[in-house]
């Protein structure tokens, strides 16, 4: 099991925007179901998103982290030149930032919406898994967004709490 951070570039807030929320679950729930990815826990936060991932024997982690984040970028990219769809009011802002950001990019062509990185760490032990759990559950309550973590319905500590949740989750 691997905890890993996606963040948007700049820290820019796309996720206040259901439909990008939708997105990325989306993604998540293709790459459970099409590509071997397990996943023990997560939270979508306005501007990245956290998550406890593993794989199946057969799935190799690079390879659907890079999907995911890859079929993320150009859908979200296609919603925000179309901003009829979701009515997105910053849209000059945000595609200045994001080409801006792909073109500093020499692995990118114009377009940046994820940072690069995705900080992998080895969850080794139990403990270090109930931690980074932990740690990712109370994001939004140390954002000042709820007061409890299962409140936050883009979150795992839903499914913890035996509450509906956008994502189905492994318990370790």
């Amino acid at each position: 099991m691997h905890f890993v951070t996606f963040t948007v570039i700049e820290w820019i807030d796309a996720f206040i925007r259901d439909e990008y929320r939708q997105v990325v679950v989306n993604s998540i729930k293709f790459c459970q179901q099409n590509k071997g990815l397990e996943v023990y826990g997560y939270v979508i936060m306005p501007s990245h998103v956290h998550m406890i991932i593993g794989r199946n024997k057969e799935a190799n982690l690079e390879e659907i982290v890079r999907d995911m984040k890859s079929f993320t970028s150009s859908t979200i990219r296609k919603m925000i030149n179309n901003s009829k769809e979701v009515g997105e009011s910053r849209k000059e802002w945000m595609m200045k930032m994001l080409q801006d950001a792909g073109r500093r990019n020499s692995n990118n062509r114009d377009f940046q919406f994820w940072q690069q990185h995705n900080r992998p760490i080895e969850l080794w032990t139990l403990d270090v898994f109930n931690q980074k759990l932990e740690y990712i559950h109370n994001n939004p309550v140390q954002a000042g967004f709820v007061d409890e973590p299962d409140s936050w319905l883009y979150s795992s500590a839903r499914n913890y709490s035996k509450k509906r949740s956008y994502i189905e989750i492994l318990y370790p």
